[in-house]
């Protein structure tokens, strides 16, 4: 993972936008920005349900990653 951050990190201070689809809690946390869609999958989902930095996201109970980022 460690590497991938790095690779991301370069890209981004490169100037370049960079998107990732990811469920991965380090990544998660690292992002500059999170846009939380649902809130199921398929014809279920499709709705910004939460969005901003992992921690606001992490604040918003109803969002599914606020609970990814603060496991129990």
């Amino acid at each position: 993972m460690e590497l991938l951050l790095k690779a991301l990190f370069r890209l981004r201070d490169a100037g370049h936008t960079v998107l990732c689809v990811e469920h991965h809690r380090d990544l998660l946390n690292a992002a500059d920005h999170l846009i939380d869609m649902g809130p199921g999958a398929g014809r279920h989902g499709g709705n910004i349900v939460a969005e901003g930095t992992p921690s606001a996201v992490a604040a918003i109970p109803e969002a599914p990653t606020s609970r990814w980022l603060n496991p129990a």
